[in-house]
Protein backbone atom coordinates (compact mmCIF):
# COMPACT_ATOMS: atom_id res chain seq x y z
CA UNK A 1 0.00 0.00 0.00
CA UNK A 2 1.27 3.37 -1.04
CA UNK A 3 2.48 5.55 1.91
CA UNK A 4 0.70 9.17 1.70
CA UNK A 5 2.13 11.74 0.22
CA UNK A 6 2.94 13.91 3.17
CA UNK A 7 5.84 15.87 4.65
CA UNK A 8 6.53 12.58 6.61
CA UNK A 9 6.64 10.47 3.85
CA UNK A 10 8.66 12.90 1.82
CA UNK A 11 11.29 13.19 4.42
CA UNK A 12 11.93 9.26 3.78
CA UNK A 13 11.96 9.74 0.07
CA UNK A 14 15.59 9.77 -1.13
CA UNK A 15 15.67 13.34 -2.50
CA UNK A 16 18.30 15.53 -4.39
CA UNK A 17 18.22 19.23 -4.10
CA UNK A 18 20.15 21.32 -6.93
CA UNK A 19 19.57 24.69 -5.47
CA UNK A 20 20.64 25.93 -2.25
CA UNK A 21 22.31 29.18 -0.96
CA UNK A 22 24.83 27.83 2.11
CA UNK A 23 24.42 31.16 3.72
CA UNK A 24 20.53 31.31 3.45
CA UNK A 25 20.52 27.58 5.20
CA UNK A 26 21.82 28.75 9.30
CA UNK A 27 20.40 27.32 11.87
CA UNK A 28 19.21 30.31 14.22
CA UNK A 29 20.75 28.72 16.88
CA UNK A 30 23.86 28.76 15.24
CA UNK A 31 23.28 31.86 13.88
CA UNK A 32 23.13 33.22 17.10
CA UNK A 33 25.97 31.49 18.77
CA UNK A 34 28.29 32.58 15.78
CA UNK A 35 27.42 36.12 16.14
CA UNK A 36 28.07 36.06 19.97
CA UNK A 37 31.20 34.96 19.15
CA UNK A 38 32.55 37.58 16.56
CA UNK A 39 30.90 40.30 18.54
CA UNK A 40 27.92 40.92 16.04
CA UNK A 41 25.31 42.98 17.25
CA UNK A 42 22.82 43.83 14.21
CA UNK A 43 20.77 40.57 14.59
CA UNK A 44 17.26 41.51 15.03
CA UNK A 45 15.79 38.71 17.69
CA UNK A 46 18.39 37.19 20.42
CA UNK A 47 15.92 34.03 20.69
CA UNK A 48 16.19 31.32 18.21
CA UNK A 49 12.35 31.50 17.14
CA UNK A 50 12.22 34.72 17.32
CA UNK A 51 14.66 35.19 15.26
CA UNK A 52 13.69 32.26 12.29
CA UNK A 53 10.22 34.48 12.42
CA UNK A 54 12.02 37.64 11.79
CA UNK A 55 14.03 36.11 8.13
CA UNK A 56 10.65 34.81 7.21
CA UNK A 57 9.02 37.90 7.60
CA UNK A 58 11.62 40.25 6.13
CA UNK A 59 11.80 37.56 3.22
CA UNK A 60 8.25 37.51 2.24
CA UNK A 61 8.13 41.17 1.36
CA UNK A 62 7.67 40.37 -2.49
CA UNK A 63 10.81 42.51 -3.00
CA UNK A 64 14.06 40.78 -4.45
CA UNK A 65 16.26 43.68 -3.39
CA UNK A 66 14.65 43.03 0.29
CA UNK A 67 15.20 39.45 0.22
CA UNK A 68 18.78 39.61 -0.38
CA UNK A 69 19.42 41.90 2.38
CA UNK A 70 18.40 38.99 4.83
CA UNK A 71 21.92 37.82 4.17
CA UNK A 72 23.92 40.57 5.42
CA UNK A 73 23.08 38.79 8.72
CA UNK A 74 24.03 35.57 7.26
CA UNK A 75 27.10 36.27 5.50
CA UNK A 76 28.17 38.96 8.72
CA UNK A 77 28.55 36.11 11.09
CA UNK A 78 30.69 33.51 8.58
CA UNK A 79 33.98 35.63 8.26
CA UNK A 80 36.25 32.87 9.31
CA UNK A 81 37.29 29.30 8.53
CA UNK A 82 36.10 27.51 11.35
CA UNK A 83 32.43 29.59 11.42
CA UNK A 84 32.16 28.55 7.52
CA UNK A 85 33.30 25.00 8.43
CA UNK A 86 30.20 24.67 11.00
CA UNK A 87 27.74 25.63 8.78
CA UNK A 88 28.62 23.80 6.09
CA UNK A 89 29.08 20.63 8.44
CA UNK A 90 25.23 21.68 9.47
CA UNK A 91 23.76 22.06 6.05
CA UNK A 92 25.02 18.51 5.41
CA UNK A 93 23.78 17.21 8.32
CA UNK A 94 20.50 18.85 8.01
CA UNK A 95 20.14 17.51 4.09
CA UNK A 96 21.01 14.34 5.81
CA UNK A 97 18.29 14.65 7.99
CA UNK A 98 15.43 15.52 5.45
CA UNK A 99 16.68 12.64 3.50
CA UNK A 100 18.49 14.35 1.03
CA UNK A 101 21.01 11.69 -1.03
CA UNK A 102 22.72 14.21 -3.24
CA UNK A 103 22.98 18.11 -2.99
CA UNK A 104 24.58 21.08 -4.58
CA UNK A 105 25.50 23.88 -2.29
CA UNK A 106 26.16 27.43 -3.82
CA UNK A 107 27.56 30.02 -2.15
CA UNK A 108 30.35 33.22 -3.05
CA UNK A 109 33.81 33.24 -1.40
CA UNK A 110 34.31 36.51 -2.42
CA UNK A 111 31.06 37.36 0.04
CA UNK A 112 33.44 35.44 3.08
CA UNK A 113 36.71 37.20 1.93
CA UNK A 114 35.90 39.99 4.75
CA UNK A 115 38.06 37.40 7.03
CA UNK A 116 40.06 35.26 5.14
CA UNK A 117 41.42 34.47 1.76
CA UNK A 118 38.92 32.98 -0.77
CA UNK A 119 41.30 29.70 -0.70
CA UNK A 120 40.34 29.61 2.69
CA UNK A 121 36.58 30.05 2.72
CA UNK A 122 36.55 27.16 -0.23
CA UNK A 123 38.39 24.74 1.83
CA UNK A 124 36.40 25.32 5.21
CA UNK A 125 33.06 24.48 2.63
CA UNK A 126 34.78 21.00 1.66
CA UNK A 127 35.97 20.52 4.86
CA UNK A 128 32.25 20.88 6.58
CA UNK A 129 30.65 19.26 3.72
CA UNK A 130 33.08 16.48 4.18
CA UNK A 131 32.61 16.31 8.39
CA UNK A 132 28.78 16.64 8.17
CA UNK A 133 28.31 13.67 5.42
CA UNK A 134 30.78 11.34 7.37
CA UNK A 135 28.55 12.05 10.69
CA UNK A 136 25.36 11.42 8.21
CA UNK A 137 26.47 8.18 7.34
CA UNK A 138 27.47 7.07 10.01
CA UNK A 139 24.67 7.66 11.57
CA UNK A 140 22.66 5.58 8.41
CA UNK A 141 21.57 8.68 6.27
CA UNK A 142 24.23 8.75 3.53
CA UNK A 143 24.78 12.13 1.73
CA UNK A 144 27.11 13.64 -0.86
CA UNK A 145 26.81 17.19 -1.27
CA UNK A 146 29.18 18.82 -4.09
CA UNK A 147 30.04 22.34 -4.05
CA UNK A 148 29.17 25.12 -6.37
CA UNK A 149 31.22 28.66 -6.47
CA UNK A 150 29.10 31.72 -7.21
CA UNK A 151 30.88 34.80 -8.86
CA UNK A 152 28.71 38.22 -7.72
CA UNK A 153 27.39 39.84 -11.05
CA UNK A 154 27.60 42.87 -9.80
CA UNK A 155 31.53 42.63 -8.61
CA UNK A 156 34.45 42.12 -10.72
CA UNK A 157 36.18 39.01 -9.46
CA UNK A 158 34.08 36.27 -12.28
CA UNK A 159 38.05 35.07 -12.81
CA UNK A 160 38.88 34.82 -9.30
CA UNK A 161 36.26 32.16 -9.01
CA UNK A 162 36.33 30.65 -12.59
CA UNK A 163 40.14 30.03 -11.39
CA UNK A 164 38.95 28.15 -7.95
CA UNK A 165 35.85 25.93 -10.04
CA UNK A 166 39.26 24.33 -11.61
CA UNK A 167 41.65 24.29 -9.31
CA UNK A 168 39.07 22.67 -6.64
CA UNK A 169 37.36 20.41 -9.20
CA UNK A 170 38.66 17.41 -7.86
CA UNK A 171 38.14 18.20 -4.06
CA UNK A 172 34.42 18.89 -4.18
CA UNK A 173 33.67 21.81 -6.72
CA UNK A 174 31.56 20.91 -9.13
CA UNK A 175 30.68 23.87 -10.94
CA UNK A 176 30.19 27.77 -11.32
CA UNK A 177 27.13 29.66 -10.83
CA UNK A 178 26.84 33.68 -10.91
CA UNK A 179 24.57 34.59 -8.58
CA UNK A 180 23.28 38.85 -7.72
CA UNK A 181 21.10 40.87 -9.81
CA UNK A 182 19.86 39.92 -12.90
CA UNK A 183 18.82 43.28 -14.54
CA UNK A 184 21.91 45.66 -15.66
CA UNK A 185 24.51 43.00 -15.14
CA UNK A 186 24.56 40.44 -18.15
CA UNK A 187 26.37 36.99 -17.55
CA UNK A 188 28.75 37.64 -20.37
CA UNK A 189 30.58 40.97 -18.67
CA UNK A 190 33.20 39.03 -18.33
CA UNK A 191 34.07 36.96 -21.56
CA UNK A 192 37.77 35.66 -19.67
CA UNK A 193 36.12 33.81 -16.70
CA UNK A 194 33.28 31.96 -19.46
CA UNK A 195 36.33 31.30 -21.55
CA UNK A 196 38.12 29.52 -18.42
CA UNK A 197 34.87 27.39 -17.94
CA UNK A 198 34.99 26.74 -21.31
CA UNK A 199 38.87 25.74 -22.16
CA UNK A 200 38.47 23.63 -18.97
CA UNK A 201 35.17 21.53 -19.19
CA UNK A 202 34.22 23.32 -16.39
CA UNK A 203 30.68 22.73 -15.54
CA UNK A 204 27.94 26.06 -14.98
CA UNK A 205 24.80 26.83 -13.82
CA UNK A 206 23.45 30.73 -13.67
CA UNK A 207 20.83 32.45 -11.94
CA UNK A 208 18.53 33.90 -14.41
CA UNK A 209 14.93 34.02 -15.58
CA UNK A 210 14.04 35.01 -11.63
CA UNK A 211 13.33 38.33 -11.01
CA UNK A 212 14.45 39.33 -15.04
CA UNK A 213 12.40 37.56 -18.02
CA UNK A 214 13.33 35.52 -21.23
CA UNK A 215 16.24 38.10 -21.93
CA UNK A 216 17.72 37.03 -18.77
CA UNK A 217 17.39 32.88 -19.84
CA UNK A 218 18.83 33.73 -23.22
CA UNK A 219 22.06 35.63 -21.97
CA UNK A 220 22.48 32.70 -19.65
CA UNK A 221 22.32 30.04 -22.42
CA UNK A 222 23.55 32.16 -24.99
CA UNK A 223 26.31 34.35 -23.36
CA UNK A 224 27.32 32.39 -19.84
CA UNK A 225 26.60 28.60 -21.99
CA UNK A 226 24.59 27.56 -19.34
CA UNK A 227 24.18 23.87 -18.56
CA UNK A 228 20.92 24.57 -15.89
CA UNK A 229 18.91 27.68 -14.81
CA UNK A 230 18.59 28.94 -11.38
CA UNK A 231 15.21 29.68 -10.96
CA UNK A 232 14.30 29.98 -15.04
CA UNK A 233 10.54 30.35 -14.10
CA UNK A 234 10.44 33.17 -16.60
CA UNK A 235 10.51 30.72 -19.25
CA UNK A 236 6.62 30.65 -18.74
CA UNK A 237 6.42 34.23 -19.85
CA UNK A 238 6.82 32.33 -23.24
CA UNK A 239 3.94 29.53 -22.50
CA UNK A 240 0.40 30.70 -23.04
CA UNK A 241 -2.21 28.65 -21.58
CA UNK A 242 -3.99 27.91 -24.90
CA UNK A 243 -1.49 28.96 -27.57
CA UNK A 244 2.08 27.57 -29.11
CA UNK A 245 5.00 28.12 -26.86
CA UNK A 246 7.59 30.92 -27.59
CA UNK A 247 10.48 30.18 -29.55
CA UNK A 248 13.12 29.99 -26.56
CA UNK A 249 10.43 28.09 -24.50
CA UNK A 250 10.53 25.80 -27.24
CA UNK A 251 14.30 25.31 -27.05
CA UNK A 252 14.38 24.97 -23.38
CA UNK A 253 11.81 22.37 -23.29
CA UNK A 254 13.08 20.42 -26.33
CA UNK A 255 16.73 20.15 -24.98
CA UNK A 256 16.00 19.66 -21.81
CA UNK A 257 17.42 22.25 -19.86
CA UNK A 258 17.04 21.78 -16.52
CA UNK A 259 15.17 24.64 -14.39
CA UNK A 260 16.20 25.16 -10.87
CA UNK A 261 12.67 25.87 -9.66
CA UNK A 262 12.48 27.38 -5.76
CA UNK A 263 8.60 27.83 -5.45
CA UNK A 264 8.37 29.22 -1.92
CA UNK A 265 11.37 31.61 -3.03
CA UNK A 266 9.44 32.89 -5.78
CA UNK A 267 6.64 33.62 -3.95
CA UNK A 268 8.35 35.36 -1.09
CA UNK A 269 10.31 37.93 -3.75
CA UNK A 270 7.15 38.55 -5.62
CA UNK A 271 7.87 36.81 -8.85
CA UNK A 272 4.17 35.20 -8.04
CA UNK A 273 1.66 36.07 -5.69
CA UNK A 274 0.92 32.58 -4.53
CA UNK A 275 1.78 29.15 -5.08
CA UNK A 276 -1.41 28.28 -6.47
CA UNK A 277 -0.51 30.56 -9.24
CA UNK A 278 2.94 30.05 -9.68
CA UNK A 279 3.99 28.28 -13.05
CA UNK A 280 5.57 24.75 -11.66
CA UNK A 281 3.11 22.37 -12.66
CA UNK A 282 2.38 23.77 -15.84
CA UNK A 283 5.93 23.54 -16.63
CA UNK A 284 6.26 20.33 -15.74
CA UNK A 285 2.81 18.85 -16.99
CA UNK A 286 4.19 20.54 -20.40
CA UNK A 287 7.28 18.14 -20.36
CA UNK A 288 9.60 21.00 -19.14
CA UNK A 289 13.21 19.78 -17.28
CA UNK A 290 11.42 20.83 -13.90
CA UNK A 291 13.19 20.63 -10.71
CA UNK A 292 11.89 21.54 -7.27
CA UNK A 293 14.43 23.12 -4.81
CA UNK A 294 14.49 25.15 -1.56
CA UNK A 295 16.40 28.03 -2.56
CA UNK A 296 17.45 29.21 1.29
CA UNK A 297 16.17 27.16 3.77
CA UNK A 298 16.09 29.57 6.40
CA UNK A 299 14.45 33.03 4.51
CA UNK A 300 12.04 30.61 3.26
CA UNK A 301 11.53 28.43 6.50
CA UNK A 302 11.44 25.19 4.34
CA UNK A 303 13.53 22.08 3.56
CA UNK A 304 12.64 19.91 0.44
CA UNK A 305 10.44 18.04 1.41
CA UNK A 306 8.40 20.92 2.69
CA UNK A 307 8.57 22.54 -0.69
CA UNK A 308 7.50 18.64 -2.67
CA UNK A 309 4.69 18.68 -0.02
CA UNK A 310 3.61 22.44 -0.89
CA UNK A 311 3.37 21.42 -4.32
CA UNK A 312 1.86 17.98 -4.17
CA UNK A 313 -0.68 19.74 -2.35
CA UNK A 314 -1.29 22.59 -4.32
CA UNK A 315 -0.97 20.92 -7.60
CA UNK A 316 -2.48 17.14 -6.83
CA UNK A 317 0.85 15.80 -7.63
CA UNK A 318 1.63 11.72 -6.73
CA UNK A 319 4.36 9.76 -6.34
CA UNK A 320 5.31 9.48 -9.84
CA UNK A 321 5.56 13.36 -10.22
CA UNK A 322 7.99 13.70 -7.06
CA UNK A 323 10.09 10.57 -8.53
CA UNK A 324 10.26 12.37 -11.86
CA UNK A 325 11.23 15.51 -10.54
CA UNK A 326 13.72 13.87 -8.52
CA UNK A 327 15.48 11.79 -11.11
CA UNK A 328 15.33 14.75 -13.50
CA UNK A 329 17.77 16.44 -11.11
CA UNK A 330 19.95 13.42 -11.03
CA UNK A 331 20.02 13.05 -14.53
CA UNK A 332 21.25 17.21 -14.05
CA UNK A 333 23.70 17.13 -11.22
CA UNK A 334 27.43 17.44 -12.03
CA UNK A 335 28.22 14.16 -10.91
CA UNK A 336 30.15 11.74 -13.20
CA UNK A 337 27.58 9.21 -15.02
CA UNK A 338 28.53 6.32 -13.21
CA UNK A 339 27.84 8.00 -9.72
CA UNK A 340 24.59 9.15 -11.06
CA UNK A 341 23.44 5.93 -12.58
CA UNK A 342 24.63 4.16 -9.38
CA UNK A 343 22.42 6.21 -7.05
CA UNK A 344 19.42 5.97 -9.38
CA UNK A 345 19.83 2.06 -9.57
CA UNK A 346 20.60 2.12 -6.07
CA UNK A 347 19.56 4.91 -3.85
CA UNK A 348 16.49 6.33 -6.00
CA UNK A 349 14.38 3.86 -7.54
CA UNK A 350 14.50 1.63 -4.71
CA UNK A 351 13.41 4.42 -2.39
CA UNK A 352 10.89 4.88 -4.34
CA UNK A 353 9.41 1.94 -4.87
CA UNK A 354 9.05 1.23 -1.27
CA UNK A 355 6.95 4.54 -0.63
CA UNK A 356 4.45 3.11 -3.39
CA UNK A 357 4.07 0.25 -2.14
Amino acid sequence: MAAPLDISSLARAPKVLLHDHLDGGLRPETLLELADEVGYRGLPADQPDALGRWFRAAAHSGSLERYLETFAHTVGVMQRPDAVQRVARECALDLAADGVVYAEVRMAPELLAGGMPMEAAVEAMLDGYAEGSAEAAAAGRPVTVGTLLCAMRQADRWDEVARLVVRYRDAGVVGFDLAGPEEGWPPDRIPSAIALLDRTGAHRTIHAGEAAGIGSIRAALDGAHAERLGHGVRIADEVAPDGPLGALARRVRDEQIPLEVAPSSNVQTGAYPSLARHPVDRLHRLGFAVTVNTDNRLMSGTSLSGELADVATTFGWAWDDVETVTERALAAAFLPEADRGRLLREVVRPGFAALRG
